[in-house]
């Protein structure tokens, strides 16, 4: 994989070189996810994929990054250690450019939810950037029960979000497989529970890393709006599937949200103001 400059007004473009003619670009939005049940796929209308975007997606979120080409030569992003922290790494030892043209974000104006049995995700109207709340709760004691809340500003990202790993049971490694996911997974970059037991012999990077990691990946899901978000996301035993449907939901309402200008990228995350509104997003 790699990540080329882009223009101001490019968004975020995978760019498959590995098929027959090259240069397959699929945009990195909402209306692109052709599945989501263990992670985040992207397509085109012609079939051609992209899978497990979203901890990349979470790390571009986390250091405001709009405009990028993703060139990939395989079907799959790199799993890396399971988190979004080596791409940070790498992207700021390339170095980041701020571009001569406003920011802009989505305002939730309104509250918006979905539930599926026991799951639920929703967004509502924040004046204080992207808050991400999330809860779980799972029959393996060595997960349980677990919550976070974080303000998504860049250093909170980095320092208390982007290093949590991805997780899963034993009993999951089959299916990934049969999916045609997570071939390269191993010890190195995932968690793996069995029951009570952390199988890695580094063990945790926070006490409530599986939690952590829900609010990463739901960031990167989130990032799919095509902008970054001004509201408060609410997770609860929720999936990337629930927040897919959730940004459907979301999107097929035009007076859900507005298109907005961020006059000044440095103001404090709480003081998010002075925002014009703009063309509505096709």
């Amino acid at each position: 994989m790699k990540l080329h400059p882009a223009e101001p007004n490019t968004g975020i473009i995978f760019r498959r070189v590995d098929l027959v003619g090259g240069g397959a670009e699929i945009p990195a939005r909402w209306d692109h996810i052709v599945d989501s049940r263990m992670c985040t796929v992207l397509a085109t209308e012609s079939g051609i994929s992209v899978a497990t975007v979203e901890h990349l997606m979470s790390a571009f979120y986390g250091l405001e990054i709009d405009n990028v080409i993703v060139e990939i030569n395989g079907p799959e992003i790199p799993a890396m250690d399971g988190s979004a922290a080596p791409f940070i790494f790498l992207m700021e030892c390339a170095g980041l450019t701020e571009q001569n043209v406003p920011r802009q974000a989505i305002r939730i104006l309104k509250d918006c939810r979905y539930c599926h049995g026991d799951n639920m995700v929703s967004l509502s109207p924040s004046l204080a950037g992207l808050t991400v709340e999330f809860s779980i709760d799972f029959k393996a004691p060595a997960v349980g029960q677990q919550h976070c809340t974080f303000g998504v500003a860049k250093d909170v990202f980095k320092l208390e979000i982007s290093k949590a790993r991805t997780f899963g049971f034993l009993s999951d490694v089959t299916a990934l497989r049969e999916a045609g996911l997570a071939r390269g997974g191993c010890l190195d970059n995932a968690i793996v529970v069995d029951g009570d037991r952390i199988l890695n012999d580094d063990g945790l990077r926070h006490d409530d890393e599986f939690v952590r990691h829900k609010a990463l990946d739901a960031i990167g899901d989130l990032y799919l709006a095509g902008n970054p978000v001004i509201g408060h996301f609410q997770g609860v035993c929720s999936s990337h599937a629930d927040t897919a449907k959730l940004l459907r939901k979301v999107f097929l309402d035009r007076s859900n949200w507005e298109l907005v200008y961020l006059y000044n990228d440095e103001i404090p995350f709480s003081d998010w103001s002075e925002t014009k509104e703009m063309a509505a997003l096709a």
